[in-house]
């Protein structure tokens, strides 16, 4: 009987990617605060099929000028009141003075919110420069210090791997990441990108500036690409030309998008995962399935939590 030869290349040929993750993994979601009731109805179906994966926390975005600022209230209580899940505000500096912003910490934590994402914002208007309020919070810096000052919130900030866009160099963008650390942040959430070596070159980088809090990659599961285009185009983020061709032809097909969509997040978080990343904040666009998805492939299934734990209404 003749010997079976292997097809070129084919000893080569890696192990699984999702072969050995062991669901060792934490995770956090970002919803952003409904505008109609059928968004708050997707986004509460949302919540409560991610819950059971018992997330560190989740996260209620805040709309550039404050736009969102009484429905992203409204929004993390309501996680808070009904649900199991640690809730954390977003919170920014733009159109408000310090006593303003204050004022708007105390009503989180009189509401039992004990996390904020702190940001310094955007501009209302699209394009336009960043101006700081005459009497307002200057930067994400000054802000989580001011935090820090109302009460012993617990803090997690943004940070860029592609270097943000007002920033004129890596290493200022990181000298302003680490006086967001050194003024009390406890963690850094990243924006979103496309490739694990962007990832790992910013972790080296940060940890040379002397960095050493800790640093979760944000991950987009890309269901729009159109609107991930804007997202990227925004924020300074790269869409390889290889991600365009994977979502060609497929405008009109939501069900093969969605698919191709998982796959793409799922190698992402795969190969951060090879490379020892433990923690991933997800972009949900309050949409379930994709991170839910993803989150199964590494090995997170769902704990319930016992009823005598659950908050009721």
């Amino acid at each position: 009987m003749s010997a079976v030869i292997a097809s070129p290349g084919i000893a080569a040929w890696r192990e699984p990617l999702f072969a050995d993750v062991a669901g060792d993994i934490g995770v956090s979601f970002e919803f952003f605060p409904p505008k109609t009731e059928k968004m708050e109805q997707t986004l509460w179906e949302s919540v409560k099929t991610l819950e059971p994966l018992q997330p560190r926390f989740v996260s209620v975005t805040y709309g550039a000028g404050g736009s969102t600022r009484e429905r992203t209230h409204n929004t993390v209580a309501r996680i808070v009141r009904e649900t199991s899940l640690h809730a954390a505000a977003h919170l920014t500096c733009v159109e408000a003075d310090r006593d303003e912003v204050d004022a708007i910490v105390r009503g989180y934590w009189e509401a039992g919110i004990r996390h904020i994402v702190a940001l310094r914002g955007d501009a209302p208007e699209p394009g336009q420069p960043f101006e700081a309020h005459p009497g307002g919070y200057r930067n994400a810096a000054e802000l989580v210090a001011g935090l820090k000052k109302v009460a012993p919130f617990e803090i997690s900030v943004a940070a860029y791997p592609e270097v943000h866009p007002d920033s004129p160099t890596q290493a200022a963008d990181l000298d302003n990441l680490k006086r967001k650390i050194d003024a009390g942040a406890d963690r850094a959430i990243t924006q979103f990108f496309f490739s694990p070596d962007c990832f790992f070159r910013f972790r080296d980088a940060a940890a040379a500036a002397g960095i050493h809090a800790e640093l979760v990659p944000g991950i987009l599961p890309v269901s729009n690409v159109a609107q991930t285009r804007r997202f990227a185009a925004s924020c300074g983020a790269t869409i390889p030309p290889w991600m365009d061709r994977l979502f060609e032809g497929l405008d009109n097909l939501p069900s093969a998008r969605q698919l191709v969509a998982a796959t793409v997040a799922a190698e992402l978080c795969g190969q951060l995962y090879a490379g020892g990343v433990r923690q991933f904040h997800f972009y949900t666009l309050n949409r379930a399935e994709l991170a839910y998805a993803i989150c199964h492939l590494l090995g997170l299934r769902p704990r319930e939590e016992p009823n005598e734990h659950r908050r009721t209404a």
